[in-house]
């Protein structure tokens, strides 16, 4: 994911479907900011969000990646993601999530893995089981309550 990328990500994080457990959508430079924070994520850690596609088309089909998250005074590495609206339901979270844990563990070296999870919001809660996390507990973030789905790897 670069700068180049940011007409499909302001289209996606500007989606208030997408972003629907944020506090709102992004704007458009919200949405650089974005990109311009996992590309320091490569440069500090070497991983970060990746730019989803269809294999066959190129379709930009949305990110998927590993961050760096404060919960509750701790840094925890998260699996997290955002799929645009017309993919919903077709596996690929799922399918990007477990590469990103296989990456998390074969190539990162990580031994733990999370994702935050809006209570809300079922379907993640499905995709963290699906790729084997799962509910550890509840934990306050700035603003809100999330359920904490982990993993040992």
């Amino acid at each position: 994911m670069t700068l180049a990328d940011i007409d499909d990500l302001a289209l996606l994080l500007g989606d208030p479907d997408v972003l629907w457990v944020y506090p709102h959508p992004y704007t458009r430079d919200e949405a650089r900011g974005w990109i311009e924070w996992n590309v320091g994520l490569y440069r500090e850690l070497g991983f970060g969000l990746w730019y989803l596609t269809l294999r066959d088309t190129g379709e930009f089909v949305g990110e998927c990646g590993l961050t760096p998250q404060q919960v509750e005074g701790a840094t925890e590495i998260e699996v997290g993601y955002h799929v645009r609206p017309k993919f919903w339901g077709l596996g690929f979270a799922t399918e990007a999530a477990r590469a990103c844990r296989s990456f998390a563990r074969e190539v990162a070296g990580l031994h733990r893995l999370v994702a935050l999870i809006d209570p809300r919001n079922v379907a993640s809660q499905r995709v963290a089981a699906k790729i084997g996390l799962a509910f550890e507990r509840e934990a306050s973030v700035p603003g809100k309550v999330l359920r904490v789905y982990s993993s040992d790897l």
